[in-house]
């Protein structure tokens, strides 16, 4: 019970640290893939879905985008809702519409702190899942 104490409270210690410099942005793939019809690799009728998530561009910030060359591949207008568990707080954000030659995105100002999303869209799609640790 003390080791689990003291491991909960090293966490917490990490995460409440006061604010530095945010790493090299990077973008990661979802764990689970969004997939059209449960085939993550799409149909004739329905691309597949490549969505990431991004971190490291500003402190406490995630950027959900595409991971296709020129970030493309996350479906314009879907949904994300997030949970942050380090903080509790809570939020919904739709991707943009992806038009001008801007791909689908959505920033999310979650906070530091490890935070769980989910992606939906519309039509016949699995939703995509992630956890992520936001510097």
């Amino acid at each position: 019970m003390g080791v689990a104490a003291a491991a909960v409270g090293a966490g917490i210690g990490a995460a409440m640290a006061a604010p530095g410099v945010a790493a090299a942005s990077t973008v990661q793939p979802f764990q689970i893939q969004a997939a059209p019809f449960g085939n993550p690799n799409g149909s004739f009728d329905a691309p597949p879905i490549r969505c990431g998530l991004e971190t490291g561009v500003r402190s406490g910030q995630l950027t959900v985008t595409g991971i296709a060359p020129g970030r493309w591949g996350c479906p314009p207008f879907a949904q994300v809702r997030w949970a942050n568990l380090s903080t509790g707080r809570t939020g919904v954000a739709r991707l943009s519409a992806g038009l001008n030659g801007r791909p689908a995105e959505a920033t999310l100002s979650t906070g530091r702190g490890q935070v769980v999303l989910a992606l939906t869209t519309s039509g016949i799609v699995t939703p995509g899942f992630a956890t992520i640790a936001v510097p």
